[in-house]
């Protein structure tokens, strides 16, 4: 084993170190997606996704080969794992794999040509940062248009570096705006349960609650509420966990307006 001096590219990922810290990008990943994708002319738009777009599966005319659209999307998502600009847009288009349209091509292209006038962003980590953990959890009820599953969505910050964030179609259909956000809040506890455990892995003391932000006061009402009610009993495991999480000091619950809610982010196309 040799020493290949320090880390400036691994698994299509760049490095590069300053001395205020680091950035990671795909440029170069980009690049060459723009080459495969082969797109017939230079035009860049500024955001991924157009705003208040619901796409559907019976949209468009069925691609005659969807092979280029399924390898595209795979290169996506392993593109959003620097680029949290494009986790929702990705996210939407990942749904469609299995048997794309012409409207759900022509949003691909979209997303592409964002990439190639943002190809130059970074995602930047400060040596200064603290190393404490703050998450936020949001939700989008009933946004499926076809199924009226809502969207979980979320992003984690250790100290002012970005370092997890998510966008999930949740597994049941949701009752009311309370019920998604606490669903979405389940999801990020877990999430945050596990950075702990790893930064406890890499030497730094956990000590203190990591605080979790949420817009929803009735999802964090039903969280705190040791009393099981009739119309939440369905949703009771996912309040159980959360309760345990706030009574074993692992996460804080704590209101965020929602003008401050930086998960949002990842819940819909933003201008």
């Amino acid at each position: 084993m040799s020493d290949l001096g320090p880390l400036r590219y691994f698994l299509g990922i760049e490095v590069s170190s300053t001395s205020d810290g680091f950035f990671i990008s795909q440029e170069k990943y980009i690049q060459d997606l723009l080459t495969r994708a082969a797109l017939s002319d230079e035009r860049t738009t500024e955001t991924p996704m157009e705003l208040n777009v619901h796409l559907r599966a019976s949209d468009g005319v069925p691609l005659s080969d969807p092979t280029r659209y399924r390898h595209l999307v795979g290169s996506l998502v392993y593109l959003a794992v620097t680029r949290p600009d494009i986790s929702y847009p990705v996210h939407i288009l990942s749904q469609f794999v299995s048997a794309p349209t012409s409207v759900h091509y022509s949003h691909l292209l979209r997303v592409l040509r964002y990439l190639r006038g943002t190809i130059s962003h970074r995602l930047f980590f400060p040596r200064s940062s603290s190393l404490q953990l703050q998450a936020y959890s949001d939700a989008t009820w009933a946004s499926d248009p076809t199924d009226r599953r809502s969207l979980s969505a979320y992003c984690v910050f250790l100290g002012g570096s970005l370092i997890s964030w998510k966008t999930k179609k949740q597994t049941a259909v949701s009752h009311s705006s309370a019920e998604a956000e606490l669903r979405a809040m389940a999801l990020l506890t877990a999430e945050v349960t596990w950075l702990r455990w790893l930064l406890e892995d890499f030497g730094v003391s956990v000590t203190t609650p990591t605080t979790l932000l949420s817009d929803s006061t009735g999802a964090i009402s039903i969280a705190r509420d040791p009393v099981k009610h009739e119309l939440t009993k369905h949703i009771g495991v996912d309040a159980s966990y959360v309760r345990a999480a706030v009574q074993d000091h692992v996460v804080a619950l704590q209101y965020v307006p929602s003008e401050l809610q930086l998960a949002d982010f990842f819940t819909k196309a933003q201008t």
